[in-house]
């Protein structure tokens, strides 16, 4: 039995795919868990995978930091395919000022608030443009723990993965300010699509996903 797990972006909860039709009977989120100061992004992945039935066949969707969580899972349990959104599955992929503020460490001396901070600037670089895509992400910056925010980050600009499996779908949009769309052959383009696409494009993504679960 096929069953599909959906990891969502950086804080965000299983709202941000509330838009998806995908063509599954079974469907399951994964929780964020508070993760300990000393965890590293290998520790945490394996501790997600309680979360997982592993007898089944297992499909796994990530946006943004949830797809590098399930590139990270991915390298620990079988798994049927692996959809990133707005993500990345190697390290190369992370944009080079992040991976130079990670080197330099200048991400720890940012105030959280600054994150957390719903304005017109992160909505800019989110692409949210709509009242209810702008209330989403106030929402989820919001709801995102401090702590948990901090970790994360942190294992962001320090990531340094450089294996993974064959069986990736990647969907990046080219609008994306966030991550922006890597240099990459295999990756597929969703035109004008922002950061949060996976909410904002959800008719023309659900419709790729299915093409995608359907030829495996």
């Amino acid at each position: 039995m096929r069953e599909v797990y959906y990891i969502s972006g950086l804080g965000a909860d299983k709202s941000i795919f509330q838009r998806l039709d995908i063509e599954v009977n079974s469907q399951k989120f994964i929780e964020w868990i508070v993760p300990e100061r000393c965890d590293s992004i290998e520790d945490y992945a394996k501790k997600l995978i309680q979360q997982i039935d592993t007898t089944k066949d297992i499909i796994l969707i990530g946006v943004s930091f949830g797809g590098i969580i399930a590139t990270e899972i991915a390298k620990l349990i079988n798994v049927e395919d692996v959809i990133l959104i707005s993500s990345a599955k190697h390290f190369s992929e992370i944009p080079l000022v992040y991976r130079i503020a990670g080197k330099l460490r200048l991400h720890k001396i940012l105030p959280t608030k600054v994150l957390k901070w719903a304005n017109p600037f992160t909505y800019f670089f989110f692409g949210m443009q709509s009242k209810d895509e702008k209330l989403l992400l106030k929402t989820i910056l919001k709801n995102t723990e401090s702590s948990f925010l901090k970790w994360a980050i942190d294992k962001i600009v320090n990531w340094k993965n450089i294996t993974y499996r064959t069986n990736f779908v990647q969907l990046h949009g080219t609008k994306d300010r966030i991550l922006p769309l890597p240099k990459k052959k295999n990756i597929i383009k969703i035109e004008h699509g922002g950061h949060l696409m996976v909410y904002q494009k959800s008719i023309e993504i659900s419709e790729i996903i299915n093409q995608t679960l359907k030829k495996t």
